[in-house]
């Protein structure tokens, strides 16, 4: 697989520079600006899915090679509310095919991490739960822990043994058929849904803030030359 395709975004592209721009300005000043442009509807579905999103249950990817799960990877994340993936790019950089997340990639946080120490510090107060097929726990179970990073592995290798000696305990996926493994990808969707099963929205408000923001720049065609003129009414 050619891993540099055109649609092939590395984690800095997932964010579109303008979004970036945007980010770095006050967000309640980009909310106070846009949304009067943008319909009550809009206003609700946007405030009403960030409300859901969580942040104790995060996804750990380590050293992930192909875009597409890269990107499937994303999708799930995106579909059951996780707001934070954390990639460790041991070999390659991480990519992301975007004709499989399919514009999920702009609402996801992806981090990414070039060795197992500054990773585990940035997972402070979380279990990590490494799958695997042999796992003590069972999906539903991940819904019990309070804060619970899913650690998946890379689709040849694994999870690397530094990462395996950092986490707290092991899941596994059931299965009755006669294959003895799952893709990443399905995998990581199948713990992902356990885990954020019944699971309240817990995003920091300036998480929640910022998000509303990007979701109003995304609904307002011309956000742009509005924030300019607000820039330089001040």
């Amino acid at each position: 697989m050619r891993r540099r395709n055109p649609g092939n975004l590395l984690r800095d592209e997932l964010l579109p520079e303008r979004i970036a721009r945007v980010e770095s300005l006050d967000p309640e000043r980009v909310i106070r600006e846009l949304e009067p442009l943008v319909t009550e509807p809009r206003r609700e579905r946007l405030k009403g899915v960030i409300a859901r999103r969580v942040d104790g249950v995060r996804v750990v990817f380590d050293n992930p090679y192909d875009p597409h799960n890269g990107a499937a990877v994303i999708r799930t994340c995106e579909a059951f509310g996780v707001q934070r993936l954390a990639v460790l790019e041991r070999t390659k950089p991480f990519l992301a095919a975007s004709t499989v997340s399919r514009g999920a990639h702009k609402w996801i946080d992806v981090s990414t991490f070039q060795s197992v120490g500054p990773l585990i510090t940035s997972l402070e107060g979380f279990t990590l739960a490494l799958a695997e097929p042999g796992g003590e726990l069972v999906p539903p179970d991940l819904a019990r822990i309070p804060k619970v990073a899913l650690v998946v592995g890379n689709e040849q290798k694994g999870v690397g043994d530094d990462l395996r000696a950092k986490c707290n305990t092991t899941v596994r996926v059931p299965m009755r058929g006669f294959v003895e493994s799952l893709n990443v990808s399905v995998t990581t969707a199948i713990l992902v849904a356990a885990a954020t099963e019944g699971r309240p929205g817990d995003l920091s408000e300036m998480d929640r803030l910022r998000l509303y923001a990007r979701g109003l720049y995304f609904s307002v065609q011309h956000a742009d030359e509005v924030l300019t003129i607000g820039r330089e009414a001040r």
